[in-house]
C-alpha cells in the first residue's frame, strides 16, 4: 500500500540533498527480482571496502555531486518502473527516510541493496541484505531483511553465510552468489546448494547480457 505523507513533509524533503553517483533505468540483474523493470538510484559513499567491488568509484562521497531529493523523486516517477532500487556504495551511510517516504508517496515500490554495515533507516517494500566480512552488519538490519544474498569467493564465505540464518525473518529468501572474478566459486556454490536446499543460487545476469 502506498504511504502518504503531509504536504509540509514533502516540502521539507524537496530541499534535502544526497550524494549521487548515478541514476539509470534498466532491469534488476540479480536476486529474487531478476528481470524486473527497475530504476536505480546509486548513492555515493562506502566504508566496507570489498576488494572485488565493481563500483569502487562510488566510495568517496566528495567525488560526486549533491542531488536534491525532489529531483530524484521526479526522475524515478517519470521512468515508470516496476521498482525503484536504492543502492551504492553503501546507502545506509545516509538517512534514507526522506527519500523513501517521498518515493512511496509518489506511488513507487522501493527496494534497498545494502551490506547492513550502518544503522537501518528508510521505509522499504523489499530489503536485499548482503553482509560483508570486512565490516560486519549493524544489528538493526536483521528484522527488515527480505532477501539474504551472500557473495561467495571461498569456503569461508559459506561459513559466513550460515552465521546470519538465525537472525533474519523466517520467510526471508537465502541466496548464494558467485564472486564474478572467481571461477571456482560457481562449482563451490552449486555443490553447497545441492546439500543445503534452504539456499538458492543467484547469478549476475546483467553481466552475462552486458547491460547496466
Amino acid at each position: 500500500m502506498t504511504s502518504l505523507i503531509p504536504a509540509a513533509s514533502i516540502s521539507k524533503t524537496a530541499s534535502m540533498v544526497l550524494p549521487l553517483v548515478e541514476t539509470f533505468h534498466s532491469i534488476q540483474g540479480e536476486g529474487v527480482w531478476t528481470g524486473t523493470n527497475a530504476f536505480f538510484i546509486r548513492l555515493a559513499g562506502c566504508d566496507v571496502g570489498c576488494s572485488w567491488c565493481d563500483t569502487k568509484h562510488s566510495w568517496n562521497t566528495h567525488r560526486h555531486p549533491q542531488r536534491q531529493i525532489d529531483s530524484l523523486m521526479t526522475e524515478a516517477k517519470e521512468a515508470n518502473p516496476a521498482i525503484v532500487i536504492i543502492t551504492g556504495g553503501e546507502p545506509l551511510m545516509h538517512d534514507l527516510f526522506s527519500l523513501t517516504d517521498g518515493l512511496k508517496a509518489a506511488g513507487l515500490q522501493v527496494h534497498l541493496e545494502t551490506s547492513g554495515a550502518h544503522p537501518f533507516s528508510g521505509n522499504f517494500d523489499w530489503v536485499t541484505f548482503s553482509p560483508k566480512r570486512s565490516k560486519p552488519p549493524h544489528e538493526s538490519i536483521y528484522a527488515h531483511v527480505s532477501e539474504l544474498k551472500i557473495v561467495v569467493a571461498n569456503q569461508f564465505d559459506l561459513l559466513w553465510a550460515e552465521e546470519h540464518i538465525t537472525k533474519i525473518p523466517l520467510g526471508a529468501v537465502k541466496l548464494l552468489q558467485p564472486e564474478w572474478s572467481t571461477p571456482d566459486s560457481y562449482s563451490l556454490i552449486f555443490e553447497y546448494v545441492l546439500r543445503h536446499p534452504e539456499w538458492r543460487v543467484s547469478l549476475q545476469t546483467h553481466k552475462f547480457t552486458n547491460i547496466q
